[in-house]
């Protein structure tokens, strides 16, 4: 027998009425939509940009793989820029960072490809160059977006005293 509250003799309802879940549950994104969207874009130009860089710079299926290294060392660098010039230069759109920061950057990066081009140089018997070419990526990585980041910090900084002593 059901009761007042809704309950079966005292029992709580193992099955939600019709539209009472969904009454219950709160929306899927939250209102991140406009976010999402501009990641997804952005994610979209990156992969584009760096499709076209390897074309470009295709190296032979046996090649160590400078593509793959300039592009993530090169993105890195511009990571590092590009954070420091929004959190400390100039304010920026909102969307700006998960556009460009998180979508672009992100999309051109390859940290995918470098895993496969080590395991691809450890497979053909070239374990030296595989080591080699995984601890390469990542200290000029790091160094990269260490070194851009503290230059434009310095250039930030520089920039905001020479406004405060024009003003």
């Amino acid at each position: 027998m059901t009761t007042s509250d809704g309950t079966v003799d005292g029992l709580a309802r193992a099955v939600p009425r019709p539209g009472e879940a969904a009454r219950r549950r709160p929306p899927l994104l939250r209102g991140q939509g406009p976010a999402v969207a501009v990641v997804a874009l952005g994610g979209v130009i990156g992969a584009v940009a760096r499709y076209a860089a390897g074309l470009a710079w295709a190296g032979g299926p046996s090649a160590f793989p400078w593509t793959t290294l300039l592009i993530n060392v090169g993105g890195c660098a511009v990571i590092g820029v590009f954070l420091v010039a929004i959190t400390e230069g100039r304010p920026a759109h909102p969307l700006l960072r998960p556009f460009f920061g998180t979508g672009v950057l992100g999309g051109f990066t390859t940290f995918s490809t470098y895993a496969v081009d080590v395991r691809r140089l450890v497979e053909e018997g070239r374990l030296g160059l595989g080591l080699t070419y995984l601890g390469l990526t990542l200290l000029a990585a790091l160094g990269a977006v260490w070194a851009a980041a503290g230059l434009t910090r310095r250039l930030v900084h520089r920039a905001a005293r020479a406004d405060g002593r024009r003003s």
